[in-house]
């Protein structure tokens, strides 16, 4: 134990999906600072499907003014708020944001893979979630879309692929690298968005890193609770220099994104991945795509 909470201290979550929310949640961003001191996080990105996340932690600046862990948050861009709406990006950004997310509910490939659904607990009502697409009526990538890559450009933030198609985020970051986004993430390639190897291969070569989230290799999860191979098969055709572990996890009834690291991360160490690997997945290239460090390195 001693030698797994060395190699987790300094850990940066990007995915947290702590409380407020319409979704049930575990704990709130005060609580989940607080949990993340159980292995000496570094810091936490909170994320919401549905709303700018920095406007919670700022209401929340008195409870967290002596918590443990940082906490930062970003807008992603649904339905909820105007779709691809550089209004709401220059909002967080201008309130302290770290990271935009391209679409996530209210992309085309999340609504065809929960077509029978919303993918999520169904205990919240109709949200009015409609598709959102990066694209204007001609099929060019859009005014806005073009406009929203240069204020997180600007800023120096990260931006992400949401759930959007792997060829459709291939097509966003070559718009954002063009513009000058250097911090770029893909979010669980082998879920939902399901990247083929060629757009894989674009994504990679846009400097895309490319997320693998913990919770999808937890059995406290109820899906999709996938073999530690799989992860370790990943890391491995990728490398740990573009990798990157998070939790996505806070949602109630899911185990809590500590315990998750503490069981997983010991796992891929037991499997041959080396710690030094580990901390490059987990703590460098994580803070560098927060924007805490200059460089990866």
């Amino acid at each position: 134990m001693e030698t797994l909470l060395k190699v987790l201290e300094g850990t940066v979550d990007l995915h947290c999906h702590s409380g407020p929310s319409p979704f049930p949640r575990r704990f709130d961003h005060v609580e989940a600072s607080y949990d993340g001191a159980r292995i000496g996080m570094r810091a936490i990105l909170v994320k919401s499907h549905h709303h700018n996340t920095v406007m919670d932690l700022l209401a929340m600046k008195t409870q967290l003014k002596d918590a443990p862990t940082a906490m930062y948050g970003g807008v992603a861009l649904n339905s909820e708020v105007g779709g691809i709406n550089p209004s709401a990006v220059a909002v967080a950004i201008t309130m302290g944001g770290r990271c935009v997310w391209a679409p996530t509910v209210s992309a085309g490939r999340h609504l065809d893979a929960h077509s029978h659904d919303d993918g999520f607990p169904n205990n919240t009502g109709n949200l009015y979630e409609e598709e959102v697409s990066i694209f204007d009526a001609s099929g060019a990538v859009s005014a806005s879309t073009d406009l929203v890559t240069r204020l997180i450009a600007d800023a120096g933030i990260m931006l992400t692929g949401g759930h959007l198609a792997g060829e459709i985020q291939a097509e966003l970051f070559k718009t954002a690298r063009a513009n000058g986004v250097t911090r770029l993430l893909v979010h669980h390639p082998d879920f939902i968005v399901n990247v083929s190897e060629a757009a894989l291969d674009q994504l990679l070569g846009h400097g895309a890193f490319i997320e693998h989230e913990l919770a999808m290799y937890h059995p406290g999860v109820s899906a999709p609770q996938w073999p530690i191979s799989r992860l370790v098969d990943w890391i491995r055709k990728v490398g740990p220099e573009r990798t990157v572990l998070d939790s996505d996890l806070g949602q109630q009834g899911n185990p809590l994104p500590v315990d998750a690291y503490l069981l997983i991360i010991q796992q891929l160490l037991d499997s041959g991945i080396s710690a030094a690997d580990v901390r490059q997945m987990i703590c460098k290239n994580t803070a560098y795509l927060l924007g805490l460090e200059e460089s990866n390195r």
